[in-house]
């Protein structure tokens, strides 16, 4: 599957003038026919239609369709799964010997619901969706920017070149929203706005924006490679011989098992990400110099299933969200690529 379609060339609709001889009409090169027609059916470069139609040619463009439509993916995706995905940060942040959550998935959510009602359930999806449009954004986008220095042809590459391409968008799209991604959505603090501002003032200023972009780097570069990699495998697969593109239910299967392939084999480093962005905060039991310490520490106190925390509802949430992303993902972009077919 090719991240963004490729278009065909874009024509002008104005020619070069050339001199005719003297006392001649200036004449249009390759334009003659028009000459019939009445001035105001020639098309304007300048009129609203025009601009209208550059507009459309601009977002059908291969990397910027897929910029777009992976920012609106991801704010679909996470939509789909708040509920699980707040329930897995409660799990992870959890310090040894504190019980509020130390339960089932099921018991989780229903405590939840019980205790905050809807609003716990979405409690910090506005947050989330502000931190991954962006993210997914850069990431689908970048992907796409990549893979044109790679392809054999076009949609063509290996799955090593796929699993590089994608972990260099994962660097990228981490690089460049890392200050928004440092958010924690936790209920008892105060806001996006307001968290942001009491790092900065109490926490190390700038750094403590960026605090855990190492682990998060060393955790997400793997992930998104291994997404891609195994989407465009898996989804090559279901897709019927002799048929361009699988069914909407093929991309969903292919997008879930994509996920749970790359979240299965990266998830220890979201924990540490998690752990080291409170690193810092009194009253949740974390003091870790380094990311070794940190993994020695996590191993002595907790065993082996402390790197592990969470991993079930993440699991469960991984399904329904790789599989929403990716469909809309490839919907919306379909979508804008097809608006740059503009008739003559």
């Amino acid at each position: 599957m090719s991240l963004g379609s490729p278009r065909g060339g874009e024509s002008t609709a104005m020619g070069e003038t050339s001199k005719p001889p003297q006392g001649g009409m200036a004449v249009s090169a390759g334009a003659s026919s028009n000459l019939t027609k009445p001035a105001d059916a020639l098309p304007s470069l300048s009129g609203p239609k025009s601009r209208v139609i550059r507009l459309r040619q601009t977002v059908a463009r291969p990397v910027m369709a897929a910029f777009i439509a992976g920012g609106i993916a991801g704010a679909v995706s996470r939509t789909v799964v708040s509920p699980l995905e707040r329930l897995k940060i409660l799990f992870q942040v959890q310090s040894v010997g504190r019980q509020e959550y130390k339960l089932s998935v099921g018991k989780g959510l229903a405590k939840m619901w019980t205790e905050e009602g809807w609003r716990g359930l979405m409690r910090g999806n506005g947050t989330n969706c502000i931190r991954i449009v962006p993210y997914s954004a850069v990431q689908f986008g970048s992907y796409n920017f990549y893979k044109k220095f790679v392809e054999t042809a076009p949609g063509e590459m290996t799955p090593l070149r796929r699993l590089l391409c994608g972990g260099a968008a994962g660097i990228t799209s981490v690089s460049a929203s890392f200050a928004v991604l440092s958010d924690i959505n936790k209920a008892k603090l105060p806001g996006m706005w307001a968290t942001v501002i009491n790092m900065y003032k109490t926490e190390g200023g700038v750094f403590a924006l960026y605090r855990g972009i190492i682990p998060t780097v060393a955790g997400v570069a793997p992930y998104v490679g291994l997404n891609f990699m195994t989407y465009e495998a898996v989804r090559k697969y279901v897709t019927p011989e002799g048929e361009k593109n699988p069914s909407a239910v093929r991309k969903l299967l292919a997008g879930a098992i994509s996920g749970a392939v790359a979240q299965t084999c990266t998830y220890p480093f979201d924990v540490l990400r998690r752990r080291f962005q409170i690193n810092t905060m009194s009253g949740l039991g974390y003091k870790y110099k380094s990311i070794w310490d940190a993994v020695k520490l996590i191993v002595a106190q907790e065993g082996v299933r402390g790197m592990y925390k969470g991993i079930i509802p993440n699991l469960l949430k991984v399904a329904p969200s790789m599989a929403s992303s990716w469909l809309s993902f490839e919907v919306t972009r379909d979508m804008l690529v097809g608006l740059g077919k503009v008739d003559a």
